[in-house]
């Protein structure tokens, strides 16, 4: 026989029966075989429903179904939140890019077409279209950059788009910023620096006009796998911003850094008109002096706590960071003068300064050199 389910209407009736037996006399046992009940059913009758009327057991159970759909709503609305919240990608404005992420809502979280669409704002009959094809071009645009993304992963869209009007590509920047998004590439923030603060001079007087002019020093630091300290020379000519060196050993001293400049000097046929430099000890040691002082090149020491007296140098400094030091583990000090070797030739050959029209640091120098070259009588 199946198992009879009470509604709470009939469960205070037939308490209230019930408790019209027991008044005339009868047991509880003769009243639970009345009603074909067990008696631990009867005490949990009285322990919910006792002392409430049918109307009052009517509102109870409206208030439970209230309840009920209360929670299934804001179940409904927290998914809403979550599905939005692992979208978390701003704007979507184009009909492909809410179609992908209709289908990542879908594969995600098991919701329907219809409730993806709504989340998204996109609407069904759109979602249920085949997307139009990719014309060849820009497959071939993405595909490059997406290779451009792995091969830089510090440099950005702008610097992409250059890369591509470069290697002959007819492309503006609009096109190549929607492709670049498109594709989900962008470029990890870097953490953001404490302001510099300190009493220091302007360096605008110091314009230079001619490569040679001025070479800019400066160190860094960093740390091998076993944690042995490696310690990093950079020198850069500041017009032309040429890495002219980047020398890497465990220690560097003042004889270091004067054999440094005498090499470049040689390489480059006559040393600097001027060398910038901090007021480390290594800069201003009495051979460095020496030095300047033999071959006729002025030192210009910047104001202590001023690095942006020496800024040429510093935005060097925070690309060799950005770009080699923090993507790489160096295991040996000969692994690290080969990589950050490489790193400084393809800098010099291959990194576009807006400064110099986007011209790359050699080609900048080699334009100076043709413009200042002697022409024949």
């Amino acid at each position: 026989m199946s198992r009879r389910r009470h509604t709470p209407e009939q469960i205070i009736r037939k308490l209230a029966e019930g408790h019209k037996l027991l008044a005339g006399g009868q047991t509880v046992e003769e009243v639970c075989r009345h009603f074909g009940i067990a008696e631990s059913t009867w005490a949990r009758w009285l322990n919910q429903y006792g002392g409430m009327k049918a109307d009052d057991a009517k509102r109870l159970r409206e208030l439970e179904s209230e309840n009920a759909r209360l929670k299934k709503l804001l179940a409904e609305a927290e998914l809403d939140k979550e599905m939005l919240k692992h979208l978390g990608r701003g704007k979507m404005v184009t009909p492909n890019r809410r179609r992908d992420a209709v289908r990542e809502l879908e594969d995600r979280f098991g919701v329907s077409q219809r409730r993806a669409c709504r989340i998204v704002g996109q609407h069904r009959s759109t979602q249920r279209l085949d997307p139009p094809p990719v014309p060849d071009d820009e497959a071939e645009l993405r595909e490059f950059l997406r290779a451009f993304a792995k091969r830089r992963p510090r440099w950005g869209w702008r610097r992409a788009a250059k890369e591509l009007r470069r290697g002959g590509w007819k492309v503006n920047n609009k096109r190549v910023r929607r492709l670049w998004r498109d594709e989900g590439l962008q470029v990890p923030t870097k953490s953001r620096k404490k302001r510099l603060t300190g009493v220091g001079a302007h360096v605008g007087p110091m314009s230079l006009i001619a490569p040679n002019a001025l070479w800019a020093l400066d160190f860094q630091f960093d740390h091998l796998i076993d944690h042995r300290q490696v310690k990093v020379l950079n020198v850069i000519d500041e017009y032309t911003r040429e890495a002219l060196a980047i020398d890497v050993a465990h220690s560097i001293t003042a004889d270091d850094v004067v054999a440094c400049l005498d090499r470049l000097a040689i390489e480059r046929g006559r040393p600097p008109a001027f060398v910038r430099f901090d007021n480390g000890p290594e800069f201003v040691a009495v051979v460095v002096a020496e030095w300047c002082a033999a071959n006729g090149t002025e030192c210009v020491f910047i104001d202590p706590g001023s690095p942006w007296q020496n800024a040429w140098i510093e935005s060097f400094n925070s690309r060799l960071r950005d770009e080699l030091l923090n993507l790489w583990q160096f295991d040996s000090l000969l692994e690290a003068r080969v990589i950050i070797e490489d790193w400084r030739i393809d800098y010099n050959i291959n990194r576009p300064h807006t400064a110099h029209g986007d011209l790359t640091p050699s080609e900048a120098a080699k334009a100076w050199i043709s413009r200042h070259q002697p022409q024949p009588a």
